[in-house]
């Protein structure tokens, strides 16, 4: 645990916490900082199987802390970027665990780029995205311009990266940027419930399966095609394969160890 960011794990579920209530949420060189680390040190945690990511009090990010910015000592938005949020987003894609975006509030900025860079988001009834990197003069970042065209579609995501309007939950939902939309009060409850599905499953085959998809978004079928057959033969040759067949013979759940 550091300021602003809070790490609990109970069984084989992670929670990250964004931990700044007061200031929405707003990310420090510090946070950055510490936030890149807990993932990297999760993603070596053979006991974790899945992680959720989320904000205290009324937000779940809302971006930069501007004011860091305006101190003399800031890094130019180029080297912030490639030093701070670039290695979390990064983080984010290479960790075996897929990670769920509990998204409470307003997700904004960079806040709503991390949020998109996660492989899963499930948000409260009062959530809201916001890339309003235009009215300060400045363009979406941290991933947001490779992963909004994937997850909603060109056309929509040149509106939504280009006009700035806050979306609503229930319009992320219509459109395909969450999976599904819950009650301010269950919405941890719901993330770790999903968690829990996903933690249950094969490591080494959840894993495979998150990186099949991120190649999945950049390469052609007969590529896609090829990469499931090597992908398949490493999955069926695991322990955890003949797990899963004797498990289903004998008909009880299986016990999944990632080998």
């Amino acid at each position: 645990m550091t300021d602003g960011l809070r790490v609990d794990v109970d069984g084989p579920v992670a929670t990250i916490t964004l931990d700044r209530p007061e200031a929405l949420n707003a990310l420090t060189v510090p946070i950055k900082v510490a936030l890149r680390e807990a993932l990297e040190r999760l993603a070596v945690d053979r006991a974790v199987r899945a992680v959720i990511l989320t904000g205290a009090g009324r937000a779940f990010c809302a971006g930069q802390d501007l004011a860091e910015r305006e101190r003399p000592d800031a890094a130019p938005l180029d080297v912030e970027l490639r030093e701070r949020y670039n290695p979390i987003i990064l983080a984010l894609r290479a960790m075996g665990q897929p990670v769920i975006a509990a998204v409470n509030g307003v997700a904004a900025g960079a806040g709503a780029s991390i949020a998109f860079a996660c492989d899963l988001r499930i948000a409260a009834e009062d959530a809201r995205f916001v890339l309003a990197f235009g009215r300060i003069g400045l363009v979406p970042d941290s991933g947001a311009t490779w992963f909004l065209p994937r997850l909603v579609g060109q056309a929509r995501a040149a509106e939504l990266a280009l006009v700035g309007d806050p979306i609503t939950a229930q319009e992320a939902l219509r459109i395909g940027l969450v999976s599904r939309v819950v009650p301010n009060d269950e919405l941890l409850i719901e993330a770790r419930a999903l968690a829990d599905k996903v933690a249950a499953g094969a490591p080494m085959a959840v894993a495979l399966t998150k990186g099949a998809l991120d190649r999945g978004a950049t390469i052609d079928l007969e590529a896609a095609l090829e990469g499931e057959a090597k992908l398949q033969g490493i999955a069926g040759a695991s322990a955890d394969h003949a797990e899963g067949l004797a498990a289903f013979r004998e008909k009880r759940a299986p016990r999944f160890t990632g080998q």
